[in-house]
């Protein structure tokens, strides 16, 4: 009993160092955002400053347009979200619940895909997005135009069934019970069916978990909308945040500022939905 009184102590004091570890960095952009520039790089760093100012705010919005900023990240990753739940979760439907010719292979090779770094096919992607025939300008060859460049559909297609989204929507599938599925097609429910209205709605949590990574990776995605969006009225909240850069200089205040207004959809999205987070983090990986 002493033994496990004393661990289980030990478990909880190393997770608060580790917690707190984690959370200077964001505490410290918070107190950036709100003292004088004077103290920003103080030494010794004064964790508490002498006076608030909301001038780094003020001027963030004075540089960056949010508003239209937040539009078009919100709308690009509410898009990636809406196309991985939608096909990730019908291709790992198929991987854990159908059986045909070459599914193994087939999954063995999503995997290997999984360890490619994006950024090694952002190259190769641009030169699809940009030679695809008939869209932007170009001729039946996929010459003459842009293609999808400079629309919002050159960030969300590559992104629109990615292979993590049907990796983690395949374990999900496996860890629940085939006789469902079995059950269903006695009775004559079609795949599709058996599907949408059997599996489903039992995969809330997963459905929310992966809704989560998704809208981070696509809110957060910088290098994507960086080489297919020129347009300035197509940047994001992330693109934005490199206004404070300029002349290789950095505005530390303003841009502290901006990050944690880019961070806060984030938070508000992790909150709604933590509770299905857990159950999808705790009950996805639980079968091969």
């Amino acid at each position: 009993m002493k033994n496990n009184y004393l661990y289980t102590t030990i478990l909880y004091l190393i997770s608060i160092a580790v917690s707190l570890v984690m959370v200077i960095p964001f505490v410290w952009s918070l107190v950036t955002s709100v003292r004088p520039d004077e103290e920003i790089f103080i030494l010794p760093i004064r964790w508490i400053p002498s006076a608030l100012t909301i001038s780094h705010y003020t001027k963030a919005f004075d540089l960056v347009p949010f508003g239209l900023y937040f539009k078009n990240s919100f709308y690009l990753a509410f898009m990636g979200v809406m196309f991985n739940l939608l096909l990730g979760s019908l291709s790992g439907y198929a991987f854990a619940k159908l059986r045909f010719k070459g599914r193994d292979t087939m999954f063995k090779i999503l995997l290997a895909a999984m360890m490619i770094p994006g950024v090694v096919t952002l190259i190769p992607q641009f030169f699809v997005l940009k030679h695809i025939p008939f869209v932007g300008g170009n001729d039946w060859l996929g010459g003459g135009g842009n293609g999808l460049l400079n629309t919002f559909w050159a960030v969300i297609l590559p992104g629109a069934s990615g292979s993590f989204a049907v990796f983690f929507m395949r374990q999900f599938f496996v860890s629940l019970p085939s006789d469902l599925q079995e059950v269903s097609r006695i009775e004559g429910s079609g795949e599709l069916r058996i599907y949408w209205n059997i599996y489903m709605p039992l995969a809330k949590p997963a459905l929310a978990t992966l809704g989560i990574f998704t809208f981070q990776a696509g809110w957060n995605s910088f290098l994507g909308p960086l080489i297919m969006l020129n347009d300035p009225a197509k940047k994001t909240i992330q693109l934005g945040l490199a206004a404070f850069t300029y002349n290789k200089q950095v505005d530390f205040g303003p841009l502290m500022a901006g990050a944690l207004i880019a961070v806060v959809p984030i938070l508000i999205l992790f909150l709604l939905l933590q509770k299905y987070f857990v159950q999808g983090i705790a009950f996805t990986g639980t079968k091969g």
